[in-house]
Order: structure tokens, then sequence, then C-alpha cells
């Protein structure tokens, strides 16, 4: 069955929550909210299209996770909580069933945030899905990506590489993005493509420790290059040191990891940086958040980023880089 406009938007506001900071949410038309006192306002957006940002056979419920994930991935790369969130839908065919089972993706992960639904937009076309997410900071806290100075620790969260490992497979057509796969290796290199972790709690914990931050969603030499051009400097990675997933080195061996690692993009890690002071305050910190923390570079005069034999300036994915 498909749905009306004004049915598909009441059935996603029913999935909705009431909260005392939201003054007025689905139903009019704009929101009004309710920010704390002394905090600053973090605004990201996200636009995920179909067939770019994930195959188009890929589960409704796995779209409405990650279409949340990535916006909640920026929030937490400036240490900031997340608070409410806008979702523009352009579908092909308001179908009741896609609708329920991404609106059950999408909630999933907005629940486990703490982060409201407050509005939007919904539109006939090509499979297109749009978020704009909003979290809060105390006031000159957040982390940013000019912040960096020389003689930082360079830190990145989990493991790299997992979702192009990924991509990888399923482009060679050994990887079924719909379903669970039989072998637990490859169905986690599944789930980091399908449903990435945004590191949130890793980020608002980062506040007063890291100095400059950012997700990982192009690729680790093109992110930390953000921060490099941000901040003034360079950086030097070590390869060696780069987290890599046994189910990653399992498939494509650990030389082509690494490289899927500094350029593969989708992990939704944090990268950061941070004083040498800092090294015990985020080993603490990974021991609490079970959350493993790795060391593999450090911040130096001068600009991109090195890997020790080469230096290279941002390499990642980039859009448009065929027109």
């Amino acid at each position: 069955m498909s749905l009306a406009e004004f049915s598909l938007i009441e059935r996603i506001r029913t999935r909705t929550r009431a909260r005392a900071d939201v003054v007025l949410g689905i139903g009019d038309d704009a929101a009004l909210l309710q920010p704390r006192a002394g905090e600053q306002l973090v605004v990201t957006a996200d636009t995920l299209n179909s067939g770019v940002h994930f195959p188009a056979e890929t589960p409704p419920y796995d779209i409405g996770w990650k279409t949340l994930a990535v916006n909640l991935s920026d929030l937490a790369s400036m240490g900031a909580r997340p608070s409410w969130c806008v979702l523009a839908l352009s579908l092909p065919d308001a179908e009741t069933a896609w609708v329920d089972a991404f609106a059950d993706g999408f909630f999933a992960l907005a629940d486990l945030h703490d982060i409201v639904l407050v509005g939007g937009d919904t539109t006939r076309g090509p499979l297109s899905l749009s978020v704009t997410a909003m979290g809060q900071v105390a006031a000159g806290t957040a982390l940013r990506r000019d912040a960096a100075q020389v003689g930082d620790d360079i830190w990145v969260s989990g493991t790299l590489g997992d979702a192009a490992v990924a991509l990888r497979a399923w482009q060679a057509g050994t990887l079924d993005v719909r379903s669970p796969a039989g072998d637990a290796q490859v169905d986690y290199l599944r789930q980091r493509l399908a449903r990435p972790t945004p590191r949130v709690a890793l980020g608002t914990a980062l506040v007063g420790i890291a100095r400059a931050a950012v997700d990982i969603s192009d690729g680790l030499l093109a992110d930390l290059g953000h921060i490099c051009e941000r901040s003034g400097v360079g950086a030097q990675i070590d390869p060696e040191q780069l987290p890599i997933s046994a189910a990653a080195r399992a498939r494509i061996g650990l030389a082509h990891a690494r490289d899927a690692a500094l350029r593969g993009g989708d992990d939704y890690e944090l990268c950061f940086t941070a004083a040498p002071a800092q090294r015990a305050a985020l080993a603490e910190l990974a021991s609490r958040l079970a959350l493993p923390l790795t060391r593999v570079g450090v911040i130096v005069a001068g600009n991109g980023v090195s890997t020790g034999s080469e230096s290279t300036g941002p390499s990642g994915y980039e859009h448009f880089n065929e027109l």
C-alpha cells in the first residue's frame, strides 16, 4: 500500500515523543525549540542518495539508521549532545512497509541518543534522504578542526577501513547487503557499512581533553587533512599503528586493509588530536567506554599528511570528482 503525503507525515509524527525543550514540534510550518542556557547550538546537515551513499537494495531499516548516524557523527566530532533533528524524504513511492521499516531504523538510533525529530519535508522523486541535526555544547567548549598544535598526538577511535572493505566486497558480488551473512567476519563488515556507530559518548567526553577533532567520513587522510588545513599544521601518520579489524585483515590482507583505513571512508569513527599529557586520561576513557582509542601519529610543523615514505594531500572520497 502506498501512502499519501499527509498520511506519511502522520505515520512518522506518531513515532516522535514529547519533550520539554520542544515547545512546538511536527504539525506547524516550523518547530519551536528551547536551547539550554549558556550553551551554543551545533547544526549539521547530510544527504544520502541511493546508489551513491548506499547500495540501492539496502534494507530500509539500515537506510533509516545510517541517515541519522552520519549526522550524529558530525555532532560527536564537535563534542555536542544531540538534541533535535529534521528529516527531508524524497521517495519514488511511499510504500507503507518501506516507510515503517525506515522509521524503525531511524528511531531506534534516535532513541539511543535522545534526539527528537521535530519536522521535515516529503516529496516524490529519486530516493534521497536528508537530515539536519542540532546539538548543544557549553559555550566556548566545542571541538573544532582549527585547534591542533604541533606536538599533539593523533588518535582514532575503533577500527578503520571496515566499511570500505565491505563496499569492495559488495562491488565484487561477494557480500549481500540485504541480509546477515553466514560468516561472522563478513557480517561484521556488512554491519559496519550498513549501520555505522556514531561515537556520541566519546565526542562529549573529549571536551576538555582533545584539542581538534573530525569524524572520518571520507577517509583518514582526507579528514585529517581538514584538521591540518584549518590548523595550519602538518601530520605524520604511522601506517603500522592503524587499528585494523581481524575481519578486514582476513578479507583483503593487511597491506590492502591499511590502504582502506587511510583512504576508504564511511567509518564514522573520530580522529582527534590531544597533548601528550592527556595519554593517561585517554587510556582511562577508552576503558570506561569499552572503545579502543589508538595513537596513530603526531602533529608536526608544515602542511599536509605524511605516511612516512610519502607525503600526500587529502586523499579520500570526493563528490563530483569526475566532473
